[in-house]
């Protein structure tokens, strides 16, 4: 079913999805240095689901028109930590060539990979990030300072592949991973919320790339995998809460949205790994 032939009332149903995914997307990049994709992904795919997209190309065109919609919000929630200046550029400046070295190995996988490489890459990222998120401690260290530069670098790649697969912008894995390094969590928000800009740019332009061979069977306005409406429909929204977000990350203690944010991250790695099974 296309968009021109569904009912009036299910089109104004997965317009407001959208909206309010966008701002939802938009809160949590700013809130929690993520670029949102953790919240677009699942509900693009079941939008697209719902319009009949094709199995074989419908979490591609979920991941690409996520990082395309992850660029302003991204830029929005970074310029709001940078006028706090709580973010650390050395870490960005090293990072930045493998982490673009890595989108673009990831959007040349996605070139070619099966549908359930993406799930699988998403159930596993969102399901160790639900586990620090709801039983992490904040003693729990890998060291009490950021290693050197090779060990960064290679950091940096791995979380260029994995974001790049999973249409996010990076900081859900970034936080992760600086927390575990000491890091003072305002700071890794911060830091993150850089990343998913180094991230999401190269994405999207990978991912055109990656779907032009596949545009007779995307829906109408996309270009490769990137879905014009979706990114017509959530941006706005995001971009608006965005700085939201900024202000309850450095005002409020952060537990009980640790909490909920992990709650959702669970349900989204089970859902998907239903749709792998079934």
């Amino acid at each position: 079913m296309s968009i021109a032939e569904m009912p009036l009332n299910d089109v104004l149903m997965l317009a407001g999805a959208l909206v309010g995914a966008g701002i939802v997307s938009g809160l949590l990049a700013g809130i929690f240095g993520v670029g949102g994709g953790a919240v677009i992904v699942p509900v693009l795919y079941e939008v697209f689901r719902l319009i009949d997209v094709p199995e074989d190309v419908r979490m591609q065109l979920c991941v690409g028109t996520s990082l395309a919609i992850i660029v302003p919000t991204s830029i929005s929630s970074y310029r709001a930590h940078l006028r706090r200046d709580a973010v650390e550029i050395p870490v960005l400046r090293v990072w930045l060539v493998p982490v673009v070295l890595g989108v673009a190995i990831g959007g040349y996988v996605a070139s070619f990979a099966p549908a359930w490489v993406f799930k699988a890459v998403f159930v596993a990222v969102a399901s160790i990030s639900a586990f620090k998120l709801l039983f992490g401690r904040d003693d729990w260290r890998f060291a009490d300072s950021l290693p050197g530069k090779a060990v960064m670098r290679l950091y940096g790649l791995m979380i260029g592949i994995a974001s790049a697969l999973m249409g996010i912008g990076g900081g859900a894995i970034s936080n992760l991973l600086l927390s575990l390094y000491a890091m003072p969590i305002h700071r890794a928000v911060a830091t993150s919320a850089g990343l998913g800009v180094i991230i999401s740019v190269p994405g999207v332009i990978a991912y055109i790339f990656s779907g032009w061979s596949k545009m007779a069977a995307l829906p109408p306005f996309s270009i490769g995998y990137v879905s014009l409406i979706g990114f017509a429909m959530m941006v706005p929204t995001s971009i608006i809460a965005a700085p939201w977000g900024a202000r309850i990350a450095h005002a409020l203690p952060k537990r009980k949205l640790e909490v909920a944010f992990g709650i959702y991250l669970a349900t989204v790695a089970a859902r998907f790994v239903a749709a792998i099974i079934w």
